[in-house]
């Protein structure tokens, strides 16, 4: 094990909230799915808690409203609690003053559901594209020091293949804001995804830890990992999509995530976004993040 400190995090949405499904799940209708977000969440607390692991969970607006006493719940096990926006649209599909809007609604909630300042932030979908940079600008501005929505890779609904894959900080005219890219990591010459979601549910578990591992030791750098409730919940309603390649992406391998989560926990040591910058610059966010923290209720 590598004595660096990763992060571990936590995009807290349910299963009808997922950007493959918007065409066919539309917002207003949210309220008539079962919701099962409360449920998987503290399945993964739990997981987390067995590990003694503090993590950042990027809480959905939407969510927060609807279950406040789980976002107090995931606060006061000791975790950092980030913002994910409000409605879950892509960043690139909205105009800086809808994001701007969102943006706002989400992370009062959340500020005031938990009685400290949001300020860290993950886009859905990772959708801070080069089409929508400007977003980190908004970001700054609006207070928050840290990110993690830029994903190295190329995919169809998200990334900028060329982008830093460090943890590293932006210049924007608003100020600086650290940027926490989820992990990709090359095996040949290839540039792979390891970051967690649909690829960690893909790969075999021996080649996620491998090419984790070697982005600590052979690089000497922390790497984000990233996970959904829904994720763990085999059993979770059936979406009927017409996207056979929606479908894949999101029912593969749902019933082994959980016992690949155990393994990954064993082997990294992993911490919240606040103290991973930390690592990497020990004066970054001082002021606007709380202390370390305490895991365990």
């Amino acid at each position: 094990m590598s004595d660096l400190l990763n992060a571990f995090t936590v995009d807290v949405e349910d299963y009808f909230h997922v950007s493959a499904f918007e065409t066919v799940v539309r917002r207003e209708e949210w309220d008539r799915y079962e919701m099962r977000v409360a449920a998987n969440t503290r399945r993964l607390l739990e997981l987390l808690d067995r590990h003694g692991v503090a993590a950042t969970f990027f809480v959905l607006g939407w969510v927060a409203r609807k279950c406040p006493e789980l976002v107090r719940e995931i606060h006061g096990c000791g975790h950092e609690i980030g913002c994910h926006g409000y409605w879950h649209r892509l960043i690139y599909e909205q105009s800086p003053e809808e994001f701007r809007s969102d943006l706002r609604q989400a992370r009062d909630l959340l500020a005031d559901t938990v009685g400290e300042p949001i300020t860290v932030f993950r886009a859905p979908s990772f959708s801070i594209t080069k089409r929508s940079l400007w977003a980190l600008d908004i970001l700054a501005e609006e207070g928050f020091w840290a990110d993690s929505s830029v994903f190295p890779t190329r995919h169809d609904r998200y990334g900028i293949p060329q982008a830093d894959p460090q943890i590293h900080r932006i210049a924007t005219p608003s100020g600086p804001i650290w940027e926490l890219p989820p992990a990709v990591a090359r095996l040949g010459p290839l540039k792979l995804p390891t970051s967690g979601g649909g690829y960690f549910r893909l790969y075999p578990v021996g080649l996620t830890l491998r090419l984790l591992s070697k982005i600590n030791r052979k690089y000497g750098r922390p790497f984000v990992f990233y996970v959904h409730p829904w994720e763990v919940d085999p059993d979770q309603p059936r979406i009927a999509t017409p996207s056979r390649l929606s479908r894949a992406r999101h029912y593969l391998n749902l019933a082994t995530t959980e016992k690949k989560l155990e393994r990954l926990l064993g082997s990294f040591r992993f911490g919240p976004v606040r103290e991973v910058v930390r690592q990497v610059c020990p004066t970054a966010g001082i002021e606007a993040a709380p202390g370390p923290v305490q895991i365990g209720t």
